[in-house]
This record gives structure tokens, C-alpha cells and sequence, in this order.
């Protein structure tokens, strides 16, 4: 099947945005926003970007409030929803939508969740840091960026472990945590297809001992910046996975470039880039070209992206259903006009059951039909499309959006149902409702 216009703008992208003029050449047009970036978004009340150390500024402000006896301290909160609406504004206004596709996939790949209390206040700041740098980049770089940022730290409980043969862990009874490096095993790099044991798991995590995050009004650390404590480090040199790995920082580092670049974490990552992309169940010979293409540049992920839109199968029908957040996203991206698209959205994300930043565990939001096609959460998204759309009545034609949306996707069946509604909203709920609009 032809590269498409509308296939480009809602499988790649996050949707076609009112008014928008659709690209004669959609995979030079999705080529070219590997190399454009608009930019993080500017919360609102800030200056620049927010950092990390004032993301747990905001923490520690609502820690000593409790202290002081406040009922309701909510300087993290009022941080987290600033941060969260602008990211969400971001998605609906952005005039790079393949770009930042890809910044949520690796977000997602990477899940760094606010369930965790200390992570909420940060997730912006480690997007910024960690993952939208490298989306371009070597998936190495990305691997060690997210291992080390405070985040990802915290979230996985990394930032106390100890190895138990270290002086930290001889003085204070300080144990081993396991969970950072199990989850980059399991979920981040080689999977367990690669056929790693449980030691492979506890030598590892003794690898990254000591990789630790700055503490407030503590001599010689940065505080809420990475830092390696080399007296909570496990001393010696440590065998993963067959691979001898030396003691201190640099055997971490050592460490994690070699998974980075292990087959298994390529076939890993081409499967779930195709899944994302191309289809539930990803054709083999759609993996095995990602993974090719990743294996011959090094981890090189704008060769991969090249790569992706160039699969014969990323431009066969779309099959994909859209997850909660893609889809009140294109839904807003169409009908705009919202004077707070970034609230709408977050709005949107929570009423359908996929709030922003809040993954329920370390493997992220499924990306998969069967997580998302229930008939109560398709009830929902009904109820938004028809809640949406009486915000949306007097924006334009429904027939016209649809022609905007779907163009040639749209079915004949679709069309005649909503040129014959009887309202302007009961016309785009059923174009946001139907099943060409639930794809991509």
C-alpha cells in the first residue's frame, strides 16, 4: 500500500490538527521531524523549565508543612498538575507529532510512574533530561541517562540500595534492593528471552550499587542530582549474565552499555517498536528489519525510525486501536478551540482510565487492543466524544472533520450516518465514535 497523508498523521503521528495542511510526501515529512524538535513545554508560572532539585524543592516544601501541621499541603501537587497540564497542551498543539510519539513511546518503554511519592513533581524533568535528548540518539545514551536520574532512582528504589559487603552496608545493616536492575533486564534491555537467572539479577544489582541521588544540606552531594556513593558500593568485580564487570562506577556504566547493545535488546526493542507502531501482532519480517537496522548502527534510534516508516507493513490499513490518551488527544487536536486543551486533556486521560504519568507498574501502559477494548471503557470514550463534542458544536461541519480526520479511511457507512444526525453534536459524536477514529 502508497504512503498516505492520513496513515502518516494518525499512525506515526497523534492525529490530524484542525486546520492542518496534510503532506504531500508523508515520509519526508516524517523524516524531517527526526531532525526538528519544538521543544519541552513551558509550564505555566515558570520562567524555564523546571528542574529536577526544584521539582524536589516542591517535595520537601509539603513534607515540612505536614510537620508543621498543615492539613493539606500541595506544593508537589500544584507542581505535578503544572508540569502534567503543559505536557498534555504539548501533545494536542504539537507541530512534530511523529517526534513526540516517539518521546511518549520511550517514556512509556522507560516508566517512571507519580504512584511513587517522590516521582510526581520530577516526571517533567525527566523527560526533559533523560529521555527527549535521546530520541534521536544512541539507545545507550537513553539507557544510561534514565539509570541514573533521580527519578528512575527513586522510583525503583535504587537510591538506598547497599551491597552488603560494602562499609556503608557493614556499618548500618544496609541490604541489596533488586528492582532497578531487574526491571532493566526484564523490561528495558534484554527481556528474559535472553534466558537470565535470578543471580544474573543479584549480581547486577550489586553492579549498580552506590548509584545513589544528592541529599539536601549534605556536604559534597549534589542535591537531587545522580551521585555515586562509593562506600555503598559492593567492592569486587561482579559475572552477569557470563560478562565480568570491574567494581565502582565505571563497572555500572561498563555494564549497562553492554546490555544496550546485547541482540536481545534489539529484537526486544524492534518487537515493541513494531508492536506500537505497526500492529498487536507484528509481522516477524517487520521485527527483523528494526532489529537489523538497530544492530548495524549501534542502537542508532533515528535509524530505526527511518527504518519504521519505510516497512511495507507500517502503511497497510489501520489496525491499531488508539489507547485512551492517543485518542482524546487526536479527538482534541481535530476539534480544538478548548481554551485549556492541556487541562481537557488530563481531564480526558483520567475519565478514561489512563492518567497521565501514572502508570500502575514499572512495565507501563499496555499497547495492546484487549487492555483497552472493554465495553466499559469503550462507554466512556463514548461519553466523552458526546461530552467533547458539546463543547465542539459550532466549530465547523462534522462532515468536514471527518474528511479532515479520515479523508479516504472514512466509510461510506460513516459518512451517510453523520450527514443524516439530527444535531451538529449527535454528527461529531458519531464521527469521534466510529470504528475508522478508534484506529491507528
Amino acid at each position: 500500500m502508497e504512503p498516505t497523508a492520513h496513515i502518516a498523521a494518525i499512525r506515526f503521528g497523534l492525529g490530524i490538527r484542525q486546520g492542518e495542511v496534510l503532506p504531500p510526501e508523508p515520509v519526508a515529512w516524517l523524516d524531517g521531524q527526526l531532525r526538528a524538535n519544538d521543544g519541552p513545554p513551558l509550564p505555566a508560572g515558570f520562567t524555564a523549565p523546571p528542574t529536577t532539585q526544584e521539582g524536589f524543592a516542591a517535595f520537601r516544601a509539603d513534607r515540612e508543612a505536614q510537620a508543621r501541621g498543615e492539613a493539606q499541603p500541595k506544593a508537589a501537587t500544584d507542581f505535578f498538575r503544572a508540569e502534567a497540564a503543559a505536557q498534555a497542551a504539548l501533545l494536542v498543539a504539537t507541530a512534530q507529532p511523529f517526534r513526540e510519539r516517539l518521546v511518549q513511546f520511550w517514556a512509556n518503554h522507560f516508566t517512571c510512574s507519580r504512584r511513587a511519592g517522590m516521582v510526581g513533581p520530577v516526571m517533567g524533568a525527566y523527560l526533559r533530561d533523560a529521555i527527549r535528548p535521546h530520541v534521536t540518539g544512541r539507545f545507550g545514551d537513553m539507557l544510561l541517562a534514565v539509570a541514573r536520574h533521580p527519578a528512575m532512582l527513586f522510583y525503583l528504589d535504587n537510591a538506598g540500595s547497599v551491597g552488603p559487603g560494602s562499609r556503608a552496608g557493614a556499618r548500618r545493616g544496609a541490604g541489596l534492593n533488586e528492582n532497578l536492575a531487574r526491571e532493566i533486564l526484564e523490561l528495558h534491555t534484554v527481556s528474559p528471552a535472553a534466558g537470565y537467572t535470578q543471580a544474573d539479577v543479584t549480581e547486577f544489582a550489586k553492579v549498580i550499587t552506590g548509584w545513589s541521588v544528592g541529599r539536601e544540606g549534605q556536604p559534597n552531594e549534589p542535591s537531587g542530582s545522580f551521585m555515586f556513593r562509593p562506600f555503598g558500593h559492593q567492592p569486587g568485580p561482579k559475572l552477569m549474565m557470563g560478562q565480568a564487570f570491574d567494581a565502582g562506577e565505571a563497572g555500572g556504566v561498563a555494564a549497562l552499555d553492554w546490555l544496550a547493545t546485547h541482540p536481545a535488546t534489539y529484537r526486544h526493542l524492534a518487537t515493541k517498536l513494531a508492536r506500537h507502531f505497526v500492529a498487536d501482532d507484528p509481522p516477524p519480517e517487520a521485527v527483523a528489519r528494526l532489529a537489523a537496522v538497530l544492530q548495524d548502527t549501534g542502537g542508532d534510534l533515528s535509524a530505526v525510525a527511518r527504518a519504521l516508516v519505510r516497512l511495507p507493513a507500517a502503511w497497510a490499513p489501520l489496525t491499531k486501536l488508539r489507547s485512551p490518551q492517543d485518542f482524546v488527544v487526536a479527538a482534541l487536536r481535530l476539534l480544538g478551540g478548548a481554551p485549556t486543551p492541556g487541562i481537557l486533556a488530563l481531564t480526558g486521560f483520567a475519565q478514561l482510565g489512563q492518567p497521565l504519568w501514572a502508570a500502575p507498574g514499572p512495565n507501563g501502559w499496555p499497547d495492546m487492543a484487549a487492555a483497552w477494548a472493554t465495553p466499559e471503557a469503550l462507554l466512556r470514550r463514548m461519553e466523552f466524544a458526546w461530552g467533547l463534542a458539546g463543547r465542539s458544536a459550532g466549530t465547523g461541519t462534522a462532515l468536514a472533520a471527518a474528511e479532515l480526520a479520515l479523508g479516504p479511511l472514512a466509510r461510506a457507512e460513516t459518512v451517510t450516518a453523520i450527514s443524516r444526525a439530527g444535531s451538529q453534536r449527535e454528527a461529531l459524536t458519531l464521527l469521534l465514535a466510529c470504528p475508522e477514529f478508534q484506529r491507528r
